[in-house]
C-alpha cells in the first residue's frame, strides 16, 4: 500500500474517555476512498486505552510507549514510526467536526512554502467562543510573547465571523496541528527538551527561519477542551511557559536581538511575579524563578541548540512578528481585542 496522504495521530495520556468519545468523530470524518491512516499514541497511559484501541478499532494503528517523558516526547518517539505525505497532530481533548481536514490540505496543496496550517480552534463548553490555545491563528510581538487572534493574553473573543479569512500565521497550534511530514523532520521536529508548552511555536518559529509559510483555515473548525493534563495557571504550565519561551527566543531570535531582548525578558517577569504577589497567587510565584534558574543552568545546552538551528536559516519569513508590545497594548492601553492592535500582520 502506498504512503498515507495524512496521517491523524492522536496522543492520550490517561484520557480514555476522551478517546471513546472522540476517536469515532474522527474515523467518521475521513472522506470515503482517502489514503489517510489514524494512529492513537498510548503515552504510557496507566488506563486501559490500548486495550480499547484494540478492540474497538482494529481498523486504527496502535503505538504504545513504555514510559512517559512529556507532551513532546510523544511525538518524539511515534512520528519517527509513522510515514505520510503530511501529519496532523492533535490532542486527545480535540473533538473535531465534519470535512475539517479537506480545506486544510488543499491549502498546503495549493503551494509549496506553506509549510504547516491550522484550523479554527473554539470552546469545547463555551461554542461560540475560541478557545485559548490557538483560536484563529498565533501571532508573537516583537518581545517573543504569544498571542492570537481571538485571544489576546487572557481574554477570549466571540467568534462572529470576524476572523473567517484564510491568514497567514506566526505559529499554528500544537492541539490540532497539521504539518508536512518531510518538513518537521527536516525542521528537526518538536523539542524534546520543552516537556510541554511553547514547543508547537518553537517549531513554526524555525519552519518561518526557514523560509516557509505558517497558515490558518476558517473553515476547518475543531473544538477544544483546553487544560485537560495541565490546568490553565498551574504552577507548571507558569514554570514551563516562561522558561520554554525564553529557550525558543534564545534559538531562534537572530544573536544582535537576543542580546537585548532577553534580559527585557527577565526584567518583564520580574514585573509578572510582582504582580502575582499582589493578586495574591503565591503558589505560582517560585514557578518564574526557577524557570530562570533552569535557563541559566543549562545555557550552554540552549546555546547548542541555537547554532543548530542557524544551520537550518534560509532567508526568514518574518511575518506575524507584531512589531510592538502585545504587552503594554494590554495592560496600558487597555487593548484586548486582536483588531484593536490597528495591525495587519
Amino acid at each position: 500500500m502506498s504512503k498515507p496522504k495524512l496521517a491523524i495521530v492522536l496522543l492520550s495520556y490517561n484520557s480514555l474517555e476522551l478517546v471513546k468519545n472522540y476517536l469515532p468523530k474522527i474515523k467518521a470524518c475521513i472522506p470515503q476512498g482517502k489514503n489517510y491512516e489514524i494512529v492513537v499514541v498510548d503515552n504510557a497511559s496507566a488506563d486501559s486505552l490500548g486495550n480499547y484501541v484494540q478492540e474497538e478499532h482494529k481498523d486504527v494503528r496502535l503505538i504504545t510507549l513504555k514510559e512517559n517523558h512529556g507532551f513532546t516526547n510523544g511525538y518524539c518517539e511515534s512520528l519517527s514510526q509513522i510515514e505520510a505525505e503530511y501529519y496532523c497532530l492533535i490532542s486527545s481533548d480535540i473533538e473535531v467536526t465534519p470535512n475539517f481536514t479537506e480545506p486544510i490540505l488543499e491549502l498546503l496543496e495549493s503551494d509549496h512554502r506553506i509549510a504547516a496550517c491550522q484550523p479554527k480552534i473554539m470552546s469545547w463548553d463555551r461554542r461560540n467562543e475560541f478557545e485559548y490555545a490557538g483560536a484563529a491563528g498565533g501571532f508573537i510581538d516583537y518581545l517573543g510573547y504569544p498571542f492570537c487572534r481571538g485571544r489576546i493574553v487572557n481574554v477570549v473573543e466571540e467568534d462572529k465571523g470576524q476572523y473567517d479569512t484564510v491568514q497567514e500565521i506566526f505559529w499554528a497550534s500544537g492541539a490540532c496541528l497539521f504539518i508536512r511530514a518531510d518538513l518537521y523532520h527536516e525542521a528537526g521536529g518538536l523539542d524534546n527538551d520543552f516537556f510541554a508548552h511553547m514547543e508547537e511555536i518553537d517549531l513554526c518559529w524555525r519552519l518561518k527561519n526557514m523560509g516557509y509559510k505558517i497558515m490558518f483555515h476558517p473553515e476547518s473548525v475543531v473544538y477544544h477542551m483546553g487544560g485537560f493534563i495541565i490546568k490553565y495557571g498551574s504552577p507548571a504550565k507558569v514554570f514551563r511557559n516562561h522558561r520554554n519561551n525564553l529557550i525558543m527566543m534564545l534559538k531562534n531570535l537572530p544573536p544582535y536581538e537576543s542580546i537585548w531582548k532577553i534580559p527585557i525578558r527577565f526584567c518583564m517577569d520580574f514585573l509578572t511575579l510582582l504582580k502575582m504577589m499582589v493578586d495574591g497567587n503565591w503558589n505560582t510565584i517560585p514557578a518564574i524563578s526557577k524557570a530562570h534558574f533552569q535557563f541559566l543552568w543549562y545555557l550552554p545546552k540552549w546555546l547548542k541548540k541555537r547554532s543548530a538551528v542557524n544551520k537550518l536559516k534560509s532567508t526568514p519569513n518574518l511575518r506575524g512578528i507584531f512589531p510592538k508590545s502585545m504587552v503594554w497594548k494590554f495592560f496600558a492601553q487597555k487593548r484586548n481585542k486582536f483588531s484593536q492592535l490597528n495591525w495587519k500582520p
